[in-house]
């Protein structure tokens, strides 16, 4: 069973803390890792992209000159794909991107990244987020002493105000609940906080 330290609001050692082995010492596979990557980011997009097709298009009753005699090639209507502003053909329409992945395969893209980040030192177990003030510069120090660099990823139990309003002018930092954990997060993150009490949440939901 692996395990980590524990750091105090100063960044001293508070001792050990065991990570569960299911979630922190998995089996990392790139190729599912992937999948679930491609799965959420598609779900992501609006699919709100639309175009006209030739029987969308206002206009075109008129035939544009007479069918022979003209030297030119015949056409029908100014709608067709042909003419500025007649129709798209094959262009966008509305859909949904969503893709589908079982749910053994989401938990399992999930902890090989959670055990790649700690295998990789990116993991901090803190032993709580409190914050005399909610002020940006202490969170700054906080994180500093805990030797959070890069892109932060801090990780709650629950709804904290005065965090949220310590870090929310801090553009590399990002919070999330224990039960939201996500692959893409994770892996944009160069650091990954964890307070105790999120900790045992993580392991408990995704465990």
């Amino acid at each position: 069973m692996p395990q980590t330290t524990i750091l105090k609001a100063d960044g001293a050692d508070g001792g050990k803390v065991d990570l569960a082995d299911s979630l922190f010492a998995a089996p990392i596979n790139e190729s599912v890792i992937h999948q679930a990557v491609v799965r959420q980011m598609a779900g992501r997009r609006l699919g709100t992209a639309d175009t006209q097709t030739r029987g969308e298009v206002r206009g075109g009753g008129k035939k544009p000159w007479r069918q022979k005699g003209t030297g030119r090639a015949r056409q029908g209507t100014r709608t067709a794909p042909q003419w500025a502003g007649g129709g798209v053909v094959f262009g966008p329409h509305p859909r949904s991107y969503e893709q589908k992945m079982p749910a053994k395969m989401r938990r399992s893209a999930l902890r090989g990244v959670l055990s790649a980040k700690q295998a990789d030192g990116a993991l901090r177990v803190v032993e709580s987020l409190e914050l005399a003030e909610a002020k940006t510069k202490a969170m700054l120090e906080r994180l500093g002493r805990w030797n959070a660099g890069g892109k932060v990823l801090i990780v709650l139990a629950g709804h904290d105000e005065s965090v949220e309003r310590a870090s929310r002018n801090l553009g590399h930092v990002r919070l999330i609940l224990a039960d939201s954990l996500n692959v893409v997060d994770l892996l944009e993150a160069d650091t990954v906080v964890f307070t105790r009490e999120s900790l045992d949440r993580a392991q408990e939901v995704y465990g």
